[in-house]
């Protein structure tokens, strides 16, 4: 457990970006210090609210913060070797940190992967990672399940065909069905996509994946794509 402590101390919770006046950056470090050592379920509930009262979110107004990504590697760390009513409690707020929206200004931070992305893709990253921790229990397993939702696809090599873009590359996470709209980060601003189509289904996170009236110039070697919804929705 000391190790989770000194993890938590070795972020600079104070130099985190964060909309003035709701993120606490104190409640980020103390509560997570708090659900670390936790033994009882009162103990849990009380760093839980640091937590969810400006440490990584704001949940009685549904805002979450860029802190709640760096948050996310501890929160698993937790779940995996604190007691189980800090389990219960963390895996809730990473499930919180997927679901809630972001303050205009403050929508993005940075991935495991490199890069920007959208607080719940980011986060979602982190719970992909580590599978092993979530299996063996429903609330593990519906985590790993909204994780998915967040998807990520990194383009290797592209080609046109008619208008489209045809994308060969990486997919993490699952494409819902139905040609949803993503967003498409490379230098510069990110840029709409309005339908990503599947060409085949995917096979070990290798997908190949139609950008409807998209020019394959567009598509670089390395450009990501994720869920137009997560990049677009605002608190």
């Amino acid at each position: 457990m000391l190790e989770i402590i000194d993890t938590i101390d070795a972020v600079g919770w104070e130099e985190l970006p964060g909309p003035r006046g709701w993120y606490c950056p104190d409640h980020a470090a103390s509560g997570l210090r708090a659900l670390a050592r936790a033994r009882t379920l009162f103990q849990a509930s009380d760093a839980g609210t640091a937590l969810d009262n400006g440490g990584i979110a704001h949940g009685h107004s549904g805002a979450v913060f860029p802190a709640a990504a760096a948050a996310a590697p501890i929160l698993l760390d937790i779940a995996e070797h604190g007691h189980p009513r800090a389990r219960d409690t963390a895996l809730r707020l990473l499930d919180d940190a997927m679901r809630l929206l972001p303050h205009a200004g403050h929508t993005r931070t940075a991935s495991p992967r490199g890069g920007p992305a959208p607080i719940c893709c980011a986060v979602a990253a982190h719970v992909r990672d580590r599978p092993h921790v979530l299996d063996g229990d429903r609330s593990g397993g519906s985590l790993l399940a909204e994780a998915d939702a967040h998807w990520r696809f990194e383009v290797a090599e592209c080609f046109a065909d008619g208008g489209d873009g045809v994308a060969l590359g990486a997919l993490e996470g699952r494409l819902p069905s139905g040609g949803p709209a993503a967003r498409l980060r490379r230098a510069g601003p990110s840029a709409p996509l309005h339908e990503v189509v599947p060409e085949y289904p995917p096979v070990d996170g290798q997908a190949c994946l139609r950008a409807v009236d998209v020019h394959a110039e567009g598509l670089a070697p390395g450009t990501v794509l994720f869920p137009a919804e997560c990049a677009e929705h605002v608190h």
